[in-house]
């Protein structure tokens, strides 16, 4: 471990923790893979173990002085091209925002992307993501994914980055636990929803209309490939995307709630129907 004493926040070797906007990393150092942001120890821990099998490899690290211990034995093995800068509380505090990153930076290579026909081989409850662009909802999202069954997530191309930095500290590095690829724009939503029949799943879309089925239907648990569509947080799924879809499925509401935030909706659906 190649450890660098900073003495200022605005050292230009931590441009990358502190300069570079989500699209600029995506492109700044390599235009096919780029780089991600992970923030706090339970996330950057995840990374590494991680790294191997999703090919992605550590640039740097930026930790609070008080952060060098803990993470110490979690970095002592890596090679010396690979810098850990540190500095301290004060001067971390300016770029890390030490109460959402609790003083712990690192810099990865983004993973190569899969396509969606690769992803759903061997899948058989798949969430598929319209239009949310919400960093911290797609988070949340994939934490949920994590935590309750589901195999994979399929993106359509409007919605926001997975990989961006808020996206995998909401999802506690979920978003490098849960395969995930993107559809590309041509397809979406009839190609799209054409292959994953293709492939077996039936398209479930989770949305408000009189033809929809309660969540705890019974024949909904008997399905062997699903997959989950849901839309974005202001009008829920476009119309062409509940057309394209085999059910649609409402979550049963009290006093008068006609739905819940998306990554709650999410949730609710992934422990009735993943289990």
């Amino acid at each position: 471990m190649r450890v660098i004493r900073s003495t200022s926040a605005d050292d230009e070797r931590l441009a990358v923790f502190r300069d570079l906007t989500n699209h600029q990393l995506r492109n700044a150092v390599d235009p096919e893979r780029g780089i991600m942001i992970c923030e706090s120890e339970i996330v950057v821990r995840v990374a590494l173990e991680r790294a191997a099998g999703l090919g992605i490899r550590p640039v740097s690290f930026l930790l609070d002085e008080n952060k060098l211990e803990a993470l110490g034995p979690d970095l002592a093995d890596l090679p010396d091209d690979v810098p850990v800068f540190v500095l301290s509380h004060e001067e971390a505090a300016k770029i890390t925002g030490y109460r959402v990153t609790r003083g712990v930076l690192a810099a990865f290579t983004r993973p190569a992307p899969m396509s969606p026909e690769e992803l759903v081989v061997g899948t058989r409850r798949v969430a598929v993501l319209e239009g949310i662009v919400d960093t911290t909802n797609v988070g949340a999202i994939f934490r949920s994914a994590a935590a309750l069954g589901v195999d994979a997530v399929l993106l359509a191309p409007t919605c926001a980055d997975p990989l961006s930095r808020r996206s995998i500290r909401v999802s506690m590095g979920n978003v490098l636990n849960v395969p995930w690829a993107r559809f590309a724009a041509g397809e979406w939503p009839e190609g799209a929803l054409g292959k994953l029949r293709a492939a077996g799943f039936t398209c479930a879309a989770l949305a408000l209309s009189d033809d929809s089925v309660p969540l705890d239907d019974p024949s909904l648990a008997n399905v062997e490939r699903l997959a989950m569509l849901f839309g974005t947080e202001g009008d829920g799924l476009t119309h062409r995307a509940i057309a394209g879809s085999d059910v649609v499925v409402r979550i049963p509401m009290a006093h008068g709630v006609d739905s819940l935030n998306v990554a709650a909706a999410s949730a609710v659906t992934f422990w009735q129907l993943c289990r």
